[in-house]
C-alpha cells in the first residue's frame, strides 16, 4: 500500500502526517523548527516514519505547508496553510464548518461550505495578539509553564478580571499592575486567555460548527472552553489539533498520487 505524507513547517514546531490509501493517519511527527526548517522537516517526517513503521521510499507523494513550507527539499508540492487546515479540519468534521486555526505567529478564520469548498478567510494584523506567542509571553511573564495555563485559568474565581490592551507589550505592563493590585494569577490566566479569544473574533464573524485547530488549542484546552461562551455555539477540537495542517497536506498528497 502506498504512503502519504504531509509536513507542517511552522514558526514554532514542524509537524508530520503519514496516512495510507484507506487513509487512515499510520505515523505522527513533531519536532521544533528552530532555526533550520530544512532539518526539522527531515526529523518530523522520520519520526513520523518510525511510529509508521516503514522508510522513507514508501512515500508515494509529500506535500509541505506551513511559514517554512519551501524548505522542505523531499516535497512534491507545496500549499497554502488555509487550505491544508481547511482540509485537514473537513475530514473529520465533513460538514459545512468554520475553521479557527491559532498558531505560534498569526491566526486564521477559514469558512468551508458542506462539500468541504472553502468559501472565505481571514488572519489577523501583523502583531503576536490573538497568537500563540502573546500567550507565551504572558506565561513567562507570570512565570507559569505554558502548558499549566488552562489547569491554572479554571480556577479563576473573578470573572470580572479583564486584559484590556491587546497589544503584547501594553498586556504586560497592565498585567504588572494588575499585580501589584493583588489579582490573583489564575485570574489574570483566564484574562490572558479570555483576550487572546476577543481578539480572534475580531477578524470574521463566526457562527454555526466552529473547529479550532493549532498548537495553541493543543496546550491551551481551556480556550475552546472560553470561545464556546463567547460565541454560543458549537465547539469542537479534532483529536490532534496540532497536526491537523499536516494531515491536509497528507491528503493533498494521496489526492494528487491518485486522484482521490
Amino acid at each position: 500500500m502506498g504512503l502519504y505524507a504531509g509536513i507542517d513547517v511552522g514558526s514554532g514546531y514542524t509537524k508530520a502526517i503519514v496516512i495510507d490509501e484507506a487513509p487512515t493517519v499510520v505515523g505522527r511527527g513533531l519536532t521544533h523548527s528552530g532555526a533550520d526548517f530544512a532539518a526539522a522537516a527531515d526529523r518530523a517526517r522520520d519520526e513520523a516514519l518510525a511510529e509508521a513503521g516503514a522508510e522513507a521510499d514508501p512515500i508515494a507523494a509529500c506535500v509541505s505547508t506551513g511559514y517554512g513550507r519551501s524548505n522542505v527539499s523531499f516535497a512534491t508540492a507545496h500549499r497554502t496553510e488555509i487550505d491544508c487546515h481547511a482540509r485537514g479540519a473537513y475530514h473529520g468534521f465533513p460538514r459545512a464548518i468554520t475553521v479557527v486555526d491559532i498558531g505560534g505567529q498569526d491566526n486564521k478564520v477559514i469558512c468551508v461550505d458542506d462539500a468541504g469548498k472553502r468559501v472565505n478567510f481571514t488572519m489577523n494584523r501583523k502583531c503576536a495578539a490573538g497568537t500563540g506567542s502573546f500567550l507565551e509571553e504572558i506565561a513567562y511573564q507570570l512565570k507559569i509553564p505554558l502548558k499549566d495555563f488552562s489547569g491554572l485559568a479554571e480556577q479563576s474565581t473573578d470573572p470580572d478580571i479583564s486584559i484590556g490592551s491587546y497589544c503584547t507589550v501594553f498586556a504586560k505592563t497592565e498585567i504588572l499592575a494588575r499585580i501589584r493590585d493583588g489579582v490573583h494569577v489564575a485570574d489574570l490566566a483566564r484574562a490572558a486567555i479570555e483576550s487572546v479569544a476577543k481578539r480572534i473574533l475580531e477578524s470574521q464573524v463566526i457562527t454555526g460548527t466552529v473547529v479550532l485547530t493549532g498548537g495553541v488549542v493543543a496546550h491551551v484546552p481551556y480556550l475552546r472552553r472560553t470561545l464556546a461562551e463567547i460565541l454560543d455555539a458549537d465547539v469542537q477540537v479534532p483529536p490532534d489539533p496540532q497536526h491537523t495542517g499536516a494531515l491536509g497536506a497528507a491528503l493533498v498528497a494521496r489526492q494528487q498520487a491518485t486522484g482521490k
